[in-house]
Formats: C-alpha cells, structure tokens, sequence
C-alpha cells in the first residue's frame, strides 16, 4: 500500500521529532534542579558545573561528530548518538550526588553532540536548497518546543513520580525514536522505498563515489566568523535553557508549578521565532536570489531585537513585564536559527556536516562558559536578573559579527583566505 506521506515529509518529520527529544533531555535538569538542589544541597555554583558538564563532550563532538555525519552517513551516526544519550538520561535517575551526576550529564553531552551536525548532513541530500531555511527553522522550532513543555512535563512527573523516574521515562522515549530512526532512515535518498521521482527531481544532486574528507584547515577559515556569531547566540540560550525555572522559582517565590507556566510561556515565543525566522529567510531568498541578504538580514534583526527586548529588565521589575521581555528576547533570538544553520550548507555542500559542527561548537562553548558564570553571578550578588542583563552584551557582538559572515561564497578546494576574496 502507497504511503499517504511523502518520504522527505517523513525524514523532515522524523527529524523534528529528534530535535524535540534532545533538547527535552539537556533541558529537564533545569526543571528538576529545584528537587535536585534539595535532596543533594547543592549551591547554585555547584548547579552551574552541573548543568555544564553536558557541554564539554558536546563541544569536542561538534567537529568530531560532524565528520563522522559526513563520513559514515546520518543513518548509522544517530542511531549510536541516540544510544547513547538515552542511556545517558536513564541513567541520571540513578545518580546519588555530584560526580555521578556531573559524569552522566558529560555522557549526555557525548550522545548528543553529533546530532544538528549529523541532522544538517541529511538534510542537505533530503531537502531543496530553496528550502534550507524552512527546513532548519522548523526542526529548531520542535526543539524549542521541547523546551516550551519540557518544565510543566517534568514538573508533574516530578510531582508523580519523583524527579529520578521523570528521567527514566524521558530515556524510554528517546529509544523509541532510535528504533524509528533506523527502520525508515536512508543516507541516499534514491535508495529509499517510498521516495517518488518527482521527489528526487528537488533534490541536490550527488556525485558518485566515496564521500570526501573534510578539510578543517580550509573550512575554518571560512566558518570562523559564524561560529563566533552563534557563540553569542548560544551565550543567551543555554542561559535561557538552564536558569529560566529557577530565575521565576527564587526571583519571585512561586512554586514549582507556576514557575514552570512561566518559563513554559517564554520557551513557546522562541517556537514562533524558529519557523518564522527560517521562512522569511526562504522568502527573501526567493524574491532577491541574494543569500547574503537574506540569511544576513534576518539574523541582525534577530540580534538587534533580542537586545532591545532585555532593555526594560534594567528598569521594570514586576513578573509581568520581565516575563513578557524575556519572551520577546527570546522570540527574537530564535529569528536567528533558520538562517544561521543553513549558512553551513551554503558554504559547504559537500561537508555540511562538518561545516555545521564547526559553527555549533560556538554554542556549545557558550554552553560551557555561560550556566558558570551565571552561577557565580547568582551566588556572589543574589541577583537573578544580573545574568540576563550581562547577555546583551553577547548580543550586540552578535550583531557586529553578523556582518563578517559570507554564506554568498561557497567553498571550493583550493579557496584562498577571505582577504584574498575580499
């Protein structure tokens, strides 16, 4: 029987789906922190090395993982990262303090660093190119998602079975996908059973062969400049990701509950921010065929935005008015995400993969560096705002970086440093 679904639909689908589950996996420690805090009494520093243990091992596998996406295909690449990083968060109910806690969240952060890199490799056989924006804003849009529900869910499993089963149910479902995954997936679109001719016709060509090894030397060159924009990115959103439940829990004394609604109504804004961010960038696209303009415009409007959003935080100090910033900053930052992720692709076709690692291992930096440093702030000032206000900062830089980007340049072997371009 004919499938009603068209298999790049389903790839897209199955993609997102994966994008909603890892980032349910790195985020439910934030919702879950209150309960951990208590049972281990932990400072809010200790916290802060906790929720960036995930990031060292994701930082390192952002390269590693994006060759090996390239290298060995998507299929086989995801489904050992999904292995691993729902065992990973299995596991972290069965912590009992901080080093093991600490240890599963670093395995947590192995399993998943290789994911977006690995996603943007098959996206790039699996999607138009006059699609890349919509295709990267709508799967970040389900991570976002995740976040958005991620505090209400863990709250009432919390609640009904404590925070150690909320993470063995959440590790379940993360093996359930694996198992999806690698029953339908296909690295080459033409081998797969379902894809029609009419959906190859969109589809990038392939050459033949064996998939070619990536030259980092030249590729950073290249990437340098996006990787430093999205690191100040990235500063913002695990910023957002890791303290937003406890900054409505202690800032304004609301229980467990009402501080997940809040953080819940914030994460949603940056699910609108996602997908529209990646279809105004189609959009421009296809009107002016100006990649620079296109992808350029919507990430500055996006920084710019996010700024101007935090500002009142400095002035106004009531649930309402913070919460309402706080979501339109974060609505703006999610502007970013479609075009910034089809940059790699369109610098780098041929090693995407690898292009896409280079480029996140700026967020995961920012990953390692940020929830710390907003930690220390916390501990040292009792200050909960202060670490939001810092982020403008990053987001400015974000906003002069913009402009070094070329995603109008592709890479070709042999291309000379962007001053010889220039």
């Amino acid at each position: 029987m004919k499938s009603p679904f068209k298999a790049t639909h389903v790839v897209l689908g199955l993609l997102c789906v994966m994008y909603f589950i890892t980032y349910v996996d790195r985020v439910n420690i934030g919702t879950a922190a209150s309960a951990i805090k208590t049972e281990f009494g932990f400072s809010n520093i200790e916290l802060g090395w906790i929720f960036s243990a995930f990031a060292y091992p994701y930082a390192l596998f952002q390269i590693f993982g994006g060759w090996m996406g390239d290298r060995f295909g998507p299929r086989r690449t995801l489904f050992w990262c999904g292995i691993i990083w729902a065992t990973a968060t299995v596991l972290t109910g069965l912590a009992g303090g901080f080093l093991s806690l600490f240890l599963v969240r670093f395995l947590l952060g192995i399993g998943e660093g290789a994911t977006f890199p690995t996603a943007t490799r098959a996206m790039q056989y699996w999607t138009a190119p006059g699609q890349r924006g919509f295709a990267q804003g709508i799967t970040h849009s389900f991570a976002r998602l995740g976040n958005a529900i991620t505090p209400p869910i863990v709250a009432a499993l919390t609640e009904a079975f404590t925070w150690r089963g909320s993470f063995v149910i959440l590790g379940l479902v993360s093996f359930i996908w694996v198992i999806a995954w690698v029953w339908y997936f296909r690295d080459e679109p033409k081998d797969h059973p379902a894809i029609t001719p009419e959906e190859l016709a969109i589809l990038p060509a392939r050459r033949p062969g064996p998939r070619p090894s990536a030259p980092l030397g030249p590729l950073f060159k290249r990437m340098w400049p996006v990787t430093l924009t999205y690191f100040c990115y990235g500063w913002t959103l695990w910023l957002y990701l890791n303290w937003l439940p406890l900054f409505f829990l202690n800032n304004y004394k609301i229980d467990i509950k009402q501080s997940a609604i809040f953080a819940a109504g914030v994460f949603l804004a940056g699910v609108v921010g996602d997908t529209l961010g990646g279809v105004l960038s189609d959009k421009i696209l296809h009107r002016t065929g100006n990649i620079r303009l296109a992808r350029l415009s919507i990430i500055l409007l996006g920084f710019v935005g996010a700024f101007l959003s935090l500002l009142p935080i400095l002035y106004y100090h009531d649930i309402t008015t913070v919460a309402i910033c706080l979501a339109s900053g974060f609505f703006f930052a999610e502007l970013i995400i479609g075009p910034i992720w089809s940059i790699p692709m369109d610098i780098a076709p041929k090693y995407s993969g690898t292009a896409a690692g280079l480029m996140n291992t700026g967020s995961a930096i920012a990953a390692i560096v940020s929830p710390v440093v907003a930690g220390y702030v916390i501990d040292w000032t009792g200050n909960w705002e202060l670490p939001f206000i810092m982020s403008m900062g990053l987001l400015a830089v974000g906003a002069v970086s913009t402009f070094l980007m070329r995603p109008e340049l592709p890479y070709a072997e042999g291309d000379m440093p962007m001053k010889a371009m220039a």
